[in-house]
């Protein structure tokens, strides 16, 4: 599979900053939607019935289509847009006003934090600022239950859901998975709302006509219609699984709906590649299959609960597969188990999984997602290649939220195995971590969980999800590492630190600018 360049691969969604009172909001689009489709609508929801159920009317539904304006008509009232605020500090905008060198003026503006002018401390002054990101969503039960992308509501102070009849509802977060970019949404209603469910990404395939509904650009309620161009397409997550399309999506659609022909929904629009920041035809939208998973498991509990196998795991390789003695080059070697499920119930290193569930193991990746969406704390059969023969274990699955919010400590009390650094929090690299990364298991380094956008290492580019390995020219593998490498470049009398971070797998040297000693 060819590999995405990262800075061509962009979330489909719109952000706007504005300053002092003025707030951009997506424009009212004009409905389209008839009386007898929005009465239709409100007796479906009023019946706790899908939208989109009866649309083809034993037609083919992916016979060449003369008009998709019945299919839309039906399934718009439940497609949403969704408007999130939130205040932000960001550099004053804007330049001081002029003033001749050496003129009282410009220190007193300056001592009074006039915005565009250092302060006494030459630090340029920020102003708060309301930033608005702009989305889709679209709605799952009568009782107000709303899907859309994580990224599109994440660090939201208020959260807004315009229907398409133009009415506007708060909504609450019910609960988020970064992992798939997943989000679930409430909003409160004294009559049912219509909505539209899921149907099976499994059986779609490629040539099948698919419906994009959003918000792009914020701009309003637009459809645009193509193809399904490619299936299971993997872009930078561990349980990826993607539908990719030629139907128009941009900026302001994440979170919207990708339907096939008969009104379900077998897509969540996320993702575009492009060079320039608008559609070329190639989108990506996490398929339902994943999608509905993770959803019922946030309705029900507000997070997610993944199962948990507890090994590390490669590819088997042709030359593997022939050094051991297997038919095809299919299923997961295992290359360590440490403590945990795997462990407990015999599992060994060299293993080779075949099976897990009753079905068959391709790869790691497939494995993976098996493994994911199996209920923790239940026991399942996993059938591995030992000697030559097939052996059957019983694994009762831990949870791999649980697994990876209990890692060891570090034994030594000064080096914890997060810690906020140079304007970031650092995790000590896991194996756990590595794999929700999409990185080898053995690199050692620091994870960068998070970055403060007003500290150096923000100004520096680095993000979330970057891997620190080396400062100084001299292997990280803990928090104490690098606090000893910037120690040593304050007693050499520097005032920056060399990193080398890797992102996506490519690697960057960095200069971070270290605090001196007081």
């Amino acid at each position: 599979m060819k590999t995405l360049s990262p800075r061509h691969l962009l979330t489909a969604s719109v952000l706007a900053v504005t300053v002092g009172l003025g707030i951009a909001g997506a424009q009212q689009a004009t409905t389209d939607v008839s009386p007898e489709a929005s009465q239709q609508a409100q007796e479906a929801a009023n019946n706790n019935q899908p939208l989109g159920a009866n649309v083809t009317d034993g037609a083919n539904p992916q016979a060449a289509q003369a008009s998709f304006a019945d299919l839309v008509e039906k399934v718009s009232p439940a497609v949403v847009n969704i408007t999130t605020t939130s205040v932000v500090t960001q550099p004053a905008g804007g330049q001081g006003p002029m003033f001749p060198e050496g003129s009282p003026f410009s220190d007193l503006f300056r001592d009074f934090g006039f915005p565009g002018m250092p302060g006494p401390d030459g630090q340029q002054r920020r102003m708060p600022q309301r930033s608005n990101a702009l989305g889709s969503g679209f709605v799952i039960s009568a009782d107000g239950y709303i899907v859309t992308n994580n990224h599109v509501i994440d660090g939201a102070d208020e959260i807004e859901v315009e229907f398409y009849s133009g009415n506007t509802l708060p909504a609450e977060v019910v609960g988020t998975d970064p992992n798939t970019d997943v989000a679930v949404l409430k909003v409160e209603s004294d009559d049912p709302i219509p909505f539209v469910k899921f149907g099976d990404s499994d059986v779609a395939r490629v040539g099948d006509w698919v419906l994009a509904l959003g918000n792009p650009l914020g701009q309003g309620f637009s459809a645009s219609t193509g193809i399904v161009s490619a299936r299971n397409r993997e872009l930078s997550g561990t349980y990826d699984d993607y539908l990719q399309t030629d139907a128009a999506i941009n900026r302001g659609n994440s979170g919207g709906p990708l339907f096939d022909m008969n009104g379900d929904v077998i897509g969540v629009n996320t993702a575009i590649l492009s060079p320039n920041g608008g559609s070329i035809g190639i989108g990506f939208s996490m398929a339902s299959n994943v999608v509905s998973k993770v959803v019922n498991q946030l309705r029900e509990y507000g997070e997610t609960r993944r199962g948990w196998l507890g090994v590390k795991i490669q590819d088997v390789t042709p030359d593997m597969a022939e050094a051991l003695g297997l038919s095809e080059e299919q299923g997961a070697m295992v290359t360590d188990v440490p403590d945990g499920p795997a462990k407990d119930a015999g599992m060994k290193s060299g293993d080779v999984i075949t099976s897990f569930d009753g079905a068959e193991v391709e790869d790691t990746r497939g494995l993976v997602r098996r493994v994911a969406e199996a209920p923790a704390g239940e026991a399942v059969d996993v059938i591995v290649q030992r000697d030559g023969e097939p052996v059957t274990l019983s694994v009762t699955l831990g949870r791999r939220e649980v697994a990876e919010g209990n890692e060891a400590p570090s034994a030594d009390p000064q080096a914890p195995s997060e810690s906020e650094l140079l304007g970031m929090t650092l995790s000590t690299l896991t194996p756990e971590i590595a794999a929700e990364l999409g990185i080898d298991g053995d690199v050692q380094g620091l994870a960068v969980k998070s970055v403060d956008p007003e500290g150096v290492a923000a100004d520096k580019g680095l993000a979330a999800g970057d891997i620190i390995t080396e400062a100084g020219q001299q292997p990280v593998a803990s928090v104490s590492d690098l606090n000893d490498r910037i120690d040593e470049a304050r007693e050499a009398g520097r005032k920056s630190l060399l990193v080398l971070i890797r992102r996506a797998g490519e690697p960057r040297f960095v200069a971070l600018p270290i605090p001196q000693a007081d």
